[in-house]
Formats: structure tokens, C-alpha cells, sequence
């Protein structure tokens, strides 16, 4: 029995500005043997990023991580394989770029992360954050959905 699992990725506006950068991280989750089951570069809107980060609602960093998110083209996908989650999640590296400079300097974040917000990338820390993001922003994988 294997481990499948779908997980969201997010590319954040300042890498998808940044073609260099951009195409360094689609070479590492190529070079990780995750698949892109689907894509999309969108401008997500002030409210899908409200949604999408309602559990930091009240937080000091809420209305900034809302305002950047907002600010410009990222890119999502659905990948999949094995242990999609963690294996994501451990080639972004630590949320805290300065932590992830300093301890996990190969990592996406490492390598390409400015400041918190600015981190570069967002992943799904759970199958069932998965299954709810996905839906936000691909709401026509139903067969994705079925698997999770």
C-alpha cells in the first residue's frame, strides 16, 4: 500500500516576478519526483486570501500576509506522490527564513525566502488543510478530492 497524497502549493507573487527564482524552485519539485496533477497562475482575490488564511484571522501578521498575497500573480498546484505533505513541507523548509537560511540553507525557503510573509511558498501542513485548499482554488478536481 503506498502513502499517495495530493498537497497545495503555493508560489508566492515576489517568486513569480522573479523568473530565475521561479524556475530554480520548479527544478527542485521536479528534482523531488513531484508530479503536477494541475496549475493555474492567478491573481488570488482579497477575499479567497481572507478564506484561505481565516485561522490567523486577529493575528499581528494577518492583514500583511492577506495584503501580500493579494499583491501580484502566484502560482498553485495540486502535486502529488508518496507522502506529498511532509516531503513538501521539508523541501520548503522552515516557515521562519531567518531559521531557514541558518539551518536549512538548501530549502526552498532558505535559498529563496526574503521575511516571514515573504517566505516564498505555502504548503499544506495536513491531508485535511489539503482537501480544503485544494477546493479554494481548484474547485473542479473532484477525483482529487475522492483521494484525499
Amino acid at each position: 500500500m503506498t502513502n499517495l497524497q495530493f498537497t497545495l502549493a503555493i508560489i508566492k507573487p515576489h517568486i513569480v516576478k522573479n523568473p530565475v527564482s521561479l524556475d530554480g524552485i520548479r527544478n527542485l519539485i521536479f528534482g523531488a519526483n513531484f508530479k503536477i496533477v494541475k496549475s493555474q497562475r492567478t491573481w488570488i482575490s482579497s477575499k479567497q486570501a481572507e478564506y484561505f488564511y481565516e485561522e490567523h484571522k486577529g493575528k499581528f501578521f494577518y492583514n500583511r500576509l492577506v495584503t501580500f498575497m493579494t499583491s501580484g500573480e502566484s502560482d498553485l498546484y495540486v502535486l502529488a506522490k508518496e507522502n506529498a505533505i511532509r516531503d513538501w513541507r521539508l523541501l520548503m523548509g522552515p516557515t521562519k527564513v531567518f531559521k531557514a537560511q541558518f539551518e536549512a540553507p538548501e530549502t526552498i525557503r532558505g535559498r529563496f525566502g526574503l521575511s516571514d510573509t515573504r517566505n516564498a511558498t505555502h504548503g499544506s501542513d495536513s491531508p485535511e488543510s489539503a482537501l480544503r485548499e485544494i477546493g479554494i482554488f481548484f474547485k473542479d478536481l473532484d477525483t482529487v478530492r475522492s483521494l484525499l
